[in-house]
């Protein structure tokens, strides 16, 4: 195996530099706070929030580095009795102003395993992107499928369905029945074998996340300046809690990072500023709040293939 630490590492850095730019220059107002910190046990990251923007009243684009002892839980899921280590990736959660533009959500990640020689004995990449809308625009779900779906043909057509699959399953409200939200990818476990090697999962994986803002900025631009009111707002909020709901319950990076007693800060950075439970809301028949409901609980393909 061939290790590539320090590709990706140079990777994300590029890519968190890149996306902070553009979602400044898309806002128009608010700039990125970025706040370093260290993980005890080895390794770090950069947390880069923006909030109170014209666009985005919430977004976090965050990339760690970190390595050392493998924690007792990691122990158990690997199936190892010891040993080290590393992993690196970019986090990002955009939560926007307007409630007719999409939360968006992406990581991409690598992680290299040691045994207790530090032998390089395992690697792997993962990662992927999900669109959570408030309204639906089947234009806007479609355009987001297929930017995810070109960027994984060039690599091998069987991809898309395989990890747009995979996404459904995962973003899945299992305590409401209802999916979190239109979908996308969830790619996990790349690691070489016969039929690809590291450079293959490499680039198939940059490819997709180079692909990440032509997915979501052109959905943007659309729908940033549709006028809306404290209704549609409010219906913004209560949504949000079943992200809120996800995050906190099922979504297992969330609940790692609280279990090994991670960076609390970078781990919760995912949640909405303004949230609402609202006791047995249930939205008008008919209404465009219902149609997201039907869409979450019936989920449609919007790339026939």
């Amino acid at each position: 195996m061939i290790s590539y630490k320090n590709e990706f590492i140079d990777f994300i850095h590029h890519l968190q530099d890149e996306i902070c730019i553009i979602l400044e220059h898309e806002d128009g107002g608010a700039k990125f706070i970025e706040d370093n910190w260290e993980r005890p046990g080895g390794g770090g990251g950069k947390t880069r929030i923006i909030e109170n923007g014209k666009v985005f009243e919430k977004a976090g684009v965050n990339t760690s580095i970190v390595y050392g002892a493998l924690p007792e839980t990691m122990q158990k899921q690997f199936e190892v009795n010891e040993g080290n280590f590393f992993a690196c990736g970019i986090s990002l959660v955009i939560h926007p102003v307007n409630p007719f533009v999409p939360t968006v959500h992406a990581n991409y990640r690598y992680f290299e395993l040691y045994d207790k020689n530090e032998d390089l004995v395992d690697l792997w990449f993962a990662g992927g992107s999900d669109l959570t809308p408030y309204y639906h625009f089947i234009e806007d779900s479609t355009h987001f499928h297929q930017v995810n779906k070109n960027s994984c043909d060039s690599f091998n057509t069987s991809f898309y369905p395989k990890y747009k699959k995979a996404c459904e399953t995962y973003f899945y409200n299992h305590h409401r029945n209802e999916a979190r939200g239109i979908g996308g990818l969830f790619i996990d476990y790349l690691r070489p074998n016969k039929e690809h090697n590291e450079k293959f999962w490499f680039d198939f994986i940059t490819n997709v996340a180079n692909d990440f803002i032509d997915s979501y900025l052109p959905i943007v631009k659309k729908r940033r300046n549709i006028e809306y009111t404290l209704s549609n707002k409010k219906w913004q909020e209560i949504r949000r809690g079943r992200y809120v709901e996800f995050n906190l319950i099922h979504d297992k990076g969330t609940l790692f990072g609280l279990k090994t007693k991670g960076r609390i800060e970078s781990i919760l950075m995912s949640l909405p500023p303004t949230v609402q439970w609202v006791y047995n809301f249930s939205p008008k028949e008919n209404s465009p709040e219902q149609e997201l409901i039907n869409i979450l609980k019936n989920p449609i393909d919007y790339i026939l293939e």
